[in-house]
């Protein structure tokens, strides 16, 4: 099993995406029975063997001992190119009616022809990896934080127009919200962007944990809830998506208030553990010189 997944390369999950946009292009061309699952199939594939050969690439590096994990232009090019064949498999299981592998899948293909060139350079040192992950974590993080907040506040706005429509009061008095409609629409796209940002924190924390080993536990607070709070995201997500039902009345801004609760334990969780605070190896010191005490 490992000779095989070491086996896997760039050919893999190219040839992949390069047959998916082949199908997705030949809508033209008229009806093909069994396309669509064989679209879907195709990118499962190069989503799957591109995340593998990326794992098999990083405990390569980190058998090199002082090398960085996946901090390197050429990884990063990776990175994001497999973030964008995934958003492809979202939009394409979302609507599967249109030709977004038209738009998307080039992008794809074309930042791993960029990367390859790159394949061969050293990384950045593990300090440098460590500040741009670093980076990237807490932009992210930051970002699903708010969108989770937006969510909630939405979904408090729209609990209170509904129960104003149904007391007949909405028309009255000087306080005016915005429609149920626009408002049910503002829960599932602060949903959406709070998913991904969470993820996307998540993955960047990860690889800033393992390019400084012993820093912050895996089993720490702060790490276990963050990773709870992602898949319940995650979760609320899939299910507003692929469930009709759950797009229509209050479904959507349940679901928001909850990741509201699962945010608040988050946050007790990172602030109440190793993760949120400063490193002691990292804690400022006093010099003499500031502090006029001799030495």
């Amino acid at each position: 099993m490992q000779s095989f997944l070491g086996g896997i390369s760039v050919t893999c999950f190219v040839g992949s995406y390069l047959v998916a946009m082949l199908l997705d292009i030949s809508r033209a061309a008229g009806r093909l029975p069994g396309r669509g699952i064989l679209t879907i199939g195709f990118t499962l594939a190069g989503l799957f063997t591109q995340a593998v050969y990326l794992i098999v690439r990083a405990v390569g590096q980190e058998s090199r001992g002082d090398a960085s994990l996946l901090a390197g232009w050429y990884d990063w090019s990776l990175l994001v190119s497999w973030g964008l064949a995934a958003c492809f498999l979202i939009l394409y299981l979302r609507r599967p009616d249109t030709s977004v592998g038209l738009f998307l899948l080039p992008p794809v293909l074309i930042l791993v022809a960029f990367a390859w060139p790159m394949r061969n350079w050293e990384p950045f040192s593990r300090v440098e990896a460590v500040g741009m992950w670093r980076n990237i974590h807490g932009l992210a993080m930051l970002v699903g934080t708010a969108s989770v907040l937006m969510g909630f506040i939405a979904g408090w706005m729209y609990l209170t127009q509904a129960h104003r429509l149904k007391s007949k009061l909405a028309g009255g008095g000087g306080m005016r919200l915005p429609t149920l409609e626009w408002l049910q629409r503002m829960n599932r796209d602060c949903l959406v962007v709070s998913t991904i940002a969470m993820g996307i924190g998540l993955l960047g924390g990860v690889v800033m944990n393992l390019n400084r080993p012993g820093n912050v536990g895996w089993s720490d607070g702060g790490v276990i809830f963050s990773l709870v709070l992602f898949f319940w995201l995650l979760a609320a997500t899939a299910v507003e998506y692929l469930y009709r039902p759950a797009r229509k009345g209050r479904k959507v801004v349940y679901l928001t208030l909850a990741s509201f609760g699962f945010l608040v334990l988050a946050i007790y969780g990172t602030l109440t553990s190793q993760h949120g605070q400063r490193p002691a190896d990292q804690a400022p010191t006093l010099s003499t010189e500031s502090t006029g005490e001799p030495s």
